[in-house]
């Protein structure tokens, strides 16, 4: 069930619960659009991520979240020596993986400007 973040001003925390649930409608396709610039495995992926502000993640949310993705088609899978450690899984795009990007992009703008337009001081 959904239930919205409280706002109350200067509450400590309630930045951090807003731009997680602002996060979590998003995350997955910032995941394919750094997967659409090449190959990358699950840890180089939080790590890129934690670079953005507002867009930190852990393991615990990436990897379930690349093994749905795999069931779904839209990634697919290799697996590679590490240069220090074991193996690693590698993730990529498929096509179905690019037009989800794709259709994600056109709306995001649709979406996006219709916040402005709401939440606009104007």
């Amino acid at each position: 069930m959904y239930r919205m973040v409280p706002i109350r001003s200067g509450e400590a925390g309630n930045e951090a619960g807003l731009i997680a649930q602002l996060r979590r409608g998003a995350l997955e396709y910032c995941v394919l659009a750094l997967l659409e610039r090449g190959e990358r495995y699950g840890f180089d992926l939080v790590r890129q991520l934690a670079e953005v502000d507002g867009m930190g993640t852990t393991e615990g949310t990436i990897y379930p979240m690349l093994a749905r993705l795999r069931r779904d088609g839209v990634v697919e899978t290799t697996w590679r020596e590490s240069p220090a450690g074991p193996p690693r899984r590698y993730y990529k795009l498929t096509p179905s993986g690019r037009q989800a990007l794709k259709e994600f992009r056109q709306e995001w703008v649709r979406f996006r400007d219709g916040v402005d337009r709401v939440v606009s001081t104007k």
